[in-house]
């Protein structure tokens, strides 16, 4: 039976940007996002541009948000980032219009592949789709989409793709009624 061997493990050939960009943004996170000083919203859209961001108009950053490498994140309009909130998008992450994150959610782009020895790190973009909710505490997984409108309920965890529509709750998520809105 093999074992892991962290000491093998080689990140080398992922290189999510340059190492000064990185280190500057990881400042700028520091200072105007994982903190609770009330620094504009129209300020901190403009440092996510600045670093690479597509950010759409009137989007909410609440404090204490962690935002791994802006040069991959992609914000639509009228969206709202909860306290607490990580995204850690290690690739893409795209949030459609009107698209809520509640305090505490996370959005996880990485991995780590448990069947190899030396634990390889496996990453796979998120999308949120228009209108999606993901609620309080919640966790999105590498490599899913939340279609139209779905709802990941408090404390959920999708590790596969949310329908259009649909209400999600547990771990694994599963769909447990429709999504009505009026």
């Amino acid at each position: 039976m093999q074992k892991i061997d962290l000491s093998s493990f080689d990140n080398s050939r992922y290189k999510p940007g340059n190492k000064f960009k990185i280190f500057v943004w990881y400042l700028c996170n520091i200072l105007f996002f994982k903190n609770a000083l009330p620094f504009s919203q129209r300020f901190k859209r403009g440092l996510l541009i600045l670093f690479g961001s597509k950010v759409g108009k009137n989007v909410v950053f609440k404090p204490n948000v962690s935002i791994k490498y802006p040069w991959l994140l992609q914000i639509g309009n009228h969206c709202w980032i909860g306290e607490h909130v990580w995204i850690d998008n290690l690739t893409n992450v795209s949030l459609g219009n009107n698209v809520c994150i509640s305090q505490g959610a996370m959005l996880l782009c990485g991995n780590h592949d448990y069947k190899k020895t030396t634990f390889d790190l496996m990453v796979k973009p998120i999308t949120l789709e228009e209108g999606v909710w993901i609620g309080a505490k919640a966790v999105v997984c590498p490599g899913v989409t939340c279609k139209s409108h779905a709802v990941l309920s408090v404390g959920s965890i999708a590790h596969t793709d949310l329908e259009a529509y649909g209400i999600y709750q547990g771990n694994p998520a599963k769909n447990i009624r429709e999504r009505k809105v009026e």
